[in-house]
């Protein structure tokens, strides 16, 4: 059996792995972000008309987000996915597509006028479309599937809706934990914990530390809000669209019902977010027990003041608001969307705050901001960072040291593979996994291992 390392090895994203023994198997196919995004224009390191299938933890982009090239480029297996993957991964990529077109026209009618080449988007909405035309295999965790004389299935990883981490066997037992989620998350269940395995490949994007609880960023957000407002300011939320949006909104939910929320407009401004917000209405058999029970008797992501704005024009006029507003955003990392927008607008006035809630890969304008930046570039233009920054990390989808260390301890592993993480955090972990007594590796990328 050979397993090849074709992302998120020392570094956070574009997780990819290759599981080659007679069929070959892909765990993720993810888009690189920030600082390496270059990777994703190169060839891949494989034949896609070879692989006979590919296995989805979840429908993040930096897991799913080049299925269209793959597919593109000739890949024409069998998609293995929970269901709610496979239909938040629908809207994911569309939105992906859309946003790979605008800004290929954007640099292409710059280029043009300096009788440059145009530029061709990374991939397209028809690409898009093809990757549904292909056969999906809706799975629910636990329940196998056998692919040549590879035989896997899902358990759940409780990083976001419908997120797995994978259990495979062939002559050998490995475990892909794909991205895995604190206990006692606000809306879904927990994660379970791994059968002893031969080999384990880990995730250790927070391998050097461990989070805030849940109620102590709950605190911190209250707080933050109720200052900015006495400040005469709006509070800005950079978010991702997928999960921590929709846990921003059960969060307000709670302060509403409990009185503690300021009385204010929120607007969730992110298309995006909207269409996933009501994936997440439609599956209230993943949720904890205790959001099930909210869900029986309100929708769990609605507050006062709530607007949606899906258009360009509903979202320019939030620009008119001054004060008294909270504004969700994506990207959460700000490296695109509408938050870029609200940042030009509002960055610059120090009665007004950023609240951080999710990991901002280096390269990032949003790790910019974090890293105390004085001033950064948006849109051409130099904007002076003067409103309150804050970084609450109790928020994250996923899990702290501490809890991924107790979780590869259940996994009795003979070796360990530390993967999805920057390479100082991936040492921490690792270092912590050798005092347990674990033979552990930090893999390179396209880095060939025999297991």
């Amino acid at each position: 059996m050979h397993l090849h390392f074709y992302g998120a090895a020392r570094t956070v994203t574009g997780s990819c792995f290759l599981i080659d023994d007679g069929a070959k198997v892909l765990v993720d196919i993810g888009m690189f972000q920030g600082g390496v995004e270059k990777r994703n224009y190169k060839p891949f390191p494989f034949e896609p008309s070879s692989i006979d299938a590919l296995i989805l933890t979840h429908s993040h982009l930096d897991h799913v987000g080049l299925l269209p090239k793959l597919v593109n480029k000739g890949f024409n297996g069998v998609i293995y996915a929970t269901k709610a993957t496979k239909e938040i991964a629908k809207h994911m990529l569309y939105d992906s597509a859309k946003v790979q077109e605008e800004e290929a026209y954007t640099r292409t009618k710059k280029n043009l006028r300096k009788g440059l080449p145009p530029v061709v988007p990374l991939y397209t909405v028809d690409d898009v479309k093809e990757c549904f035309r292909l056969k999906w295999v809706e799975l629910g965790y636990r329940e196998e599937k056998t692919v040549g004389n590879i035989t896997f299935r899902f358990r759940e990883a409780g990083h976001v809706l419908g997120s797995a981490f994978v259990e495979l066997e062939s002559d050998k037992r490995i475990v892909f934990s794909g991205d895995l989620g604190e206990p006692e998350r606000l809306i879904i269940r927990n994660p379970e914990f791994p059968d002893k395995t031969d080999f384990l490949v880990v995730e250790s994007t927070y391998g050097d530390r461990n989070h805030r609880s849940v109620e102590e960023s709950i605190e911190e957000l209250k707080q933050a809000i109720i200052d900015t407002f006495e400040r005469g300011g709006n509070v800005l939320i950079p978010s991702f669209a997928l999960e921590r949006t929709q846990e921003l909104l059960y969060v307000l939910h709670l302060l509403y019902k409990r009185g503690q929320l300021p009385e204010c407009q929120v607007f969730l401004d992110s298309p995006l977010a909207i269409d996933i917000t009501k994936v997440f209405l439609s599956h209230p058999e993943l949720y904890n027990g205790e959001t099930a029970n909210e869900a029986k008797e309100s929708n769990p992501f609605w507050v006062p003041g709530l607007q949606f704005t899906k258009s360009v024009e509903e979202s320019r006029e939030i620009n008119e608001v001054k004060s008294g507003a909270i504004i969700i955003a994506g990207s959460g990392m700000c490296t695109g969307g509408r938050i870029k927008h609200h940042l030009k607008h509002n960055l610059w006035r120090k009665e007004c705050s950023v609240v951080f809630v999710g990991y901002q890969v280096k390269g990032t304008l949003g790790r910019r901001i974090v890293d105390g930046a004085k001033s950064v570039r948006i849109y051409g233009e130099e904007i002076a960072v003067k409103a309150k920054i804050y970084t609450i990390n109790g928020f994250s989808a996923h899990a702290g040291r501490d809890f991924l260390l107790k979780w590869s301890r259940m996994s009795d592993a003979k070796r360990v593979f530390v993967v999805h993480g920057e390479f100082d955090k991936s040492q921490k972990l690792a270092d912590g996994l050798r005092k347990m007594g674990f033979d552990c590796a930090i893999p390179e990328w396209r880095q060939r291992v025999v297991l």
